[in-house]
């Protein structure tokens, strides 16, 4: 069984209750399914689930490179040549990046509202990226694009290598072939 779900923000990337946030457990009632991979609290978008361990393994261990895109707000609005630091690789200090595919685009169409709304400040415009990575270490794309300097406001992911998030609403989930 393969799951494609779409994380809605605030929510734990685990069934078992914190007592501070909504898990996993409140939006898919599939017993013997476990997350491929994570995200964060505060990212939205793509998780992946599934009955397989190879299946997950393969699809979350760095080995396989699963290439992942997001689509980033960040604060400013970056030059083509300010983003060049990503597509070479950023030391972060505790690891280099691999080089990541990005691009400036217009706002996501058919996006949905964040609840609560990104921080708004009427002195600082704001844009969108879309950035592929084949890694996936803690934090790491707001690390990079803070790095670079263009903090992430928000985050989606929005495909795990074949499988995309296409229409699927926040808290929603269609089950997908392997």
């Amino acid at each position: 069984m393969l799951i494609l779900f779409n994380k809605p923000y605030g929510v734990i990337c685990q069934f078992s209750n914190d007592g501070m946030h909504p898990t996993l457990k409140d939006y898919l009632a599939i017993p013997g399914i476990y997350p491929a991979g994570r995200l964060d609290t505060d990212s939205e978008g793509l998780l992946i689930l599934t009955d397989d361990g190879k299946l997950q393994h393969k699809i979350s261990h760095p080995r396989h490179k699963e290439a992942k895109t997001y689509w980033a707000q960040v604060e400013g609005i970056p030059s083509p040549d300010a983003l060049e630091p990503l597509r070479k690789g950023v030391d972060l200090g505790d690891f280099v990046t691999q080089p990541a595919s990005v691009k400036i685009i217009d706002e996501p169409p058919g996006l949905w509202p964040r609840t609560p709304p990104i921080r708004f400040r009427k002195d600082i415009p704001t844009s969108w990226l879309a950035l592929t990575i084949s890694e996936g270490k803690n934090r790491q794309v707001r690390r990079m694009t803070a790095k670079v300097g263009f903090p992430t406001l928000r985050l989606i992911r929005c495909s795990v290598g074949e499988w995309k998030l296409d229409n699927l609403a926040p808290g929603e989930w269609r089950e997908t072939r392997k």
